[in-house]
Parts: C-alpha cells; structure tokens; sequence
C-alpha cells in the first residue's frame, strides 16, 4: 500500500487542502498510518484527536483513526472542539503522548487539514516532509490499536479559569465583556467558560456552523469585528474578545471599538507579566511593532525577534524558555502558569487577568500606547520558484549600503522614519510585506524602499493575495 499527496498539502506548519479536490480520506489515513508509525518509533503509543466544526471534519476523523490504530496507535477522542483544547488533552494526559486535531483554521469552509503535536513539541517542516516520504513507499508499521473517548472540556475550562486565582473578585466582578465566537469549533467551550466567569458576559455566534453564516471566523480582518463592534457599543461593555475558526488565535476590541492589535495585546499581556517575572525574555514576529520592542525593553524585559509561524515560535520558545510569546496573526502563547502552547481562550481570560492585576480598563491600556501609522499585511502573489530568491536578492543588495538590516525572517529594513519588511510566505506563492512609521510621509518613504527593492528584482506590489 502507498499513497501520494497532492503537492500542495503539506505545508511548513500544517497540512491543509481543499475537501474533495486536494484533501479527502485516504490522506487523513495516510496521515495517520505515517505519524503512528513516527510515535511507535519513538517510544509512543496513544494519540489524541480532535476536530473543529466544518462539515468534512468528522469523515477525517473517522479515517485518521483508521489509519492510526491499523499502524498500531491507541486513539483517545476527545471530540469537537477548539484546537487548544486537543493541545491540552495532549499536555495534561500523562498516558498521551502525540495529538492530531483536524482543522481547516480560518481557511474558507471548503477547507481542512490537520495541526500535530509529537511528544510535547510542534510537528512541522521536515516532519511533515516525512509523512509524505512514507506514504509514497508505504513504508508503515502494521498493527492494532484500540480507541476511547474521554470527554476533556469540563477539565480544561477549570484550567482555563485557573489564570484568575489570586485576583480580587470584586475586581473581576465589576467586568461586562463581549465575545465572538464566529460560529467557530470554540463555541461550546466559551458558553461554559463564560457561564463560570466572574462579571457580565455577552455571547455571539457560539453555534458551531461549518458554513460560517455571519462573518468568516478571521479576527484580524477588521470586518469581521464589525459585529463584535457594535455589540460593545450597543451594551457599553468594557472590551470585546473574538476568536478564529479553531480558537486558537484572538483579536480584541477596546471600549471605545478600537483594534487591538496581535503586537498590542502582547504589550498588555508583556506589562502584566514582566510586574512577576522581571527581566523574562518575551518573543514577537517580525512583523510586530517596533514599539513593542521598545515597551518590553522599557519594561525591564529582553525583547526577541523571531521568525513567523506558530510551531517556530513554539519552538524557540522552549529553546529561550520565554514564558510568553505572540505573533502579529493573534497567536499568543503563555509558557509561565500555562503549557506553552497558543489558546485564544486562555489568552482572553489572560486579558481580563493583566486588566484586573494593572489596575487600568482595557480601554486605558489600549489609549496609553502610542499611535503609529502601519500598513497592514501586504500580500501580493509571487511565483513559487522567485519568492525566496526575490528575499536573497534585495539581502544581497543590502549588504552593500549601511541600512539596518535584521534578516532573522526576509528581510527588515529600519530607518530614520520606521521600518518595512518583506519576506516570504512559507505556506502560499506569496511576498509579504509591512512597514511602520510615525508620520505619513515616512510611511510613503519607506512603501518606497519597498517598491525600489521589487522593482530590482522585476516584481512589483501587485493586487492583494488572500490568506
């Protein structure tokens, strides 16, 4: 038996594909018999799996469990729900020792795949490389593995609430929040968190919809906030928290329906944790604020750059032991009281926490950062083959001037009037790019360079690609 992906599922931190033309279930089996194999190896033995709420996800599942026990894994299911939730079944488990959650993220409903986590650390890259090696030669471990189900979720809400121990409770109790679930796979988790958190709470779209009836669950379009904006306006609540399709990314508004941003949530989460953990070292993307930077410095903290990607930032986390990481897409990743991994859930009672501990609304904390002018996320399409070549070009003509250049990840350019940045996707045929200043005519400097750098190497900021 061997089996071929199409080439354009496996990706650098996931595998994703469109259902019924790239994706179906002979891959989540093929997918299942190479990752049990990869676990035996290494000493393992039960998986577990979960899965969001699109329509294909349960057919996966069904056949990603097939394709884990005949290679001889035990199966532990613990449902639908958010994809954090599977990490924490992975983390608090002691008999667990892989997790696999079937998830097409914030990808269009037509869309699935699966993120993977391989004896407590991020499975992606080359191993993910691997499990299309084996499919192609059927090189599997035969055997039989058997299946549970445990039911998870009462057990990590009560983890979930554990980042407000030792706040006081009038504090919290004075709280009116509103959240958006997008009718995305951490619906149900939020209706029993919210029913058990202190405070007034106001719920919408917690109904898991594969279909995405009210807006598509991707909280760093500001379109999507639209109705999380009004519900805050219309209620006077506080602040409002919204997660994407598997609730493990967050976006947030202020009082006064302001975005905060991936990089201004982590200055809040930074100020909060650096008050008990002074001089913790705290990682963003290069695509964050260089007031971030500047604020965890100002903070007593060690700022680190580090590439885009939620499993590099994991990554690089355990190697730094940061306790606290976050990327400009709404990942944020507590490693201090919590596992480590990136939880929306964990991440918006994390909010209300640092609101509470600083003494200051949300709102405040929001109105005290300082406005810069950015550009969002640029993405134009580049052929596979000239993406990462482009990137070495413009490093290359760099090297021969005196610019400021950090190519941790592409290429980030700092000036007198801001940064840019441009590099390349590692999941699409796309460029990035971003810049960031403190007026507008160095924002028009700095699109400049931009332009300048593509136009050398023949490419120009075409129209906008999708994510």
């Amino acid at each position: 038996m061997t089996h071929r992906f199409n080439p354009t599922v496996l990706r650098e931190y996931d595998i994703r594909g469109v259902i019924g033309e790239t994706l179906g279930p002979d891959d989540a089996r093929a997918i299942g018999r190479g990752f049990a194999t990869l676990l035996r190896r290494a000493g393992g033995s039960r998986v577990a799996v979960g899965y969001d709420g699109r329509v294909s996800s349960p057919m996966l599942e069904h056949a990603l469990i097939e394709g884990l026990t005949a290679s001889g894994c035990d199966v532990r299911r613990v449902g639908l729900g958010p994809t954090p939730m599977l990490y924490y079944a992975e983390a608090s488990d002691e008999e667990v020792d892989g997790g696999i959650q079937i998830t097409g993220s914030h990808n269009p409903a037509n869309y699935n795949g699966f993120k993977m986590v391989f004896q407590g650390r991020p499975f992606f890259g080359a191993d993910i490389q691997t499990l299309g090696k084996m499919a192609a030669e059927g090189a599997w471990d035969d055997g039989a593995g058997t299946v549970d189900t445990r039911e998870v979720m009462d057990a990590y809400i009560e983890r979930l609430l554990g980042a407000l121990d030792g706040i006081d409770p009038a504090r919290l109790a004075s709280l009116r929040i509103g959240w958006d679930a997008g009718n995305g796979a951490a619906g149900p988790a939020l209706e029993r968190l919210a029913a058990r958190l202190p405070g007034e709470h106001h719920l919408l779209y917690t109904e898991v919809d594969g279909n995405f009836p009210n807006h598509h669950p991707d909280p760093t379009v500001p379109e999507n906030l639209e109705d999380l904006r009004k519900l805050v306006a219309d209620k006077r609540l506080d602040f409002g928290i919204a997660f994407d399709g598997d609730g493990d990314r967050i976006g947030a508004i202020d009082g006064e329906g302001r975005i905060i941003w991936g990089d201004q949530l982590l200055m809040i989460y930074a100020e909060d944790l650096l008050n008990r953990m002074p001089g913790a070292t705290i990682i963003a993307d290069v695509k964050a604020s260089r007031a971030l930077f500047e604020r965890v410095a100002e903070l007593g903290g060690k700022p680190l750059m580090w590439k885009t990607g939620h499993s590099l930032i994991k990554s690089k986390m355990k190697e730094t032991k940061a306790p606290l990481a976050g990327e400009m897409s709404g990942h944020v990743f507590f490693a201090d009281t919590y596992y480590g991994y990136d939880d929306a859930l964990y991440a918006g009672v994390r909010l209300i926490a640092a609101s509470a501990r600083l003494g200051k609304s949300v709102t405040e904390l929001r109105g005290a950062m300082a406005p810069m002018l950015n550009t969002p996320e640029l993405r134009f399409q580049v052929d596979e083959s000239r993406k990462f070549a482009a990137i070495e070009e413009v490093k290359a003509r760099l090297a021969g001037t005196d610019a400021e250049v950090n190519d941790t990840d592409g290429v980030r350019v700092t000036t007198a009037d801001g940064w840019w940045l441009l590099r390349a996707s590692n999941t699409q045929d796309v460029l990035v790019a971003r810049a960031e200043s403190g007026t507008q005519q160095g924002l028009d400097r700095l699109l400049g360079q931009i332009d300048e750098q593509l136009a050398a190497s023949g490419l120009e900021r075409g129209p906008q690609a999708g994510h």
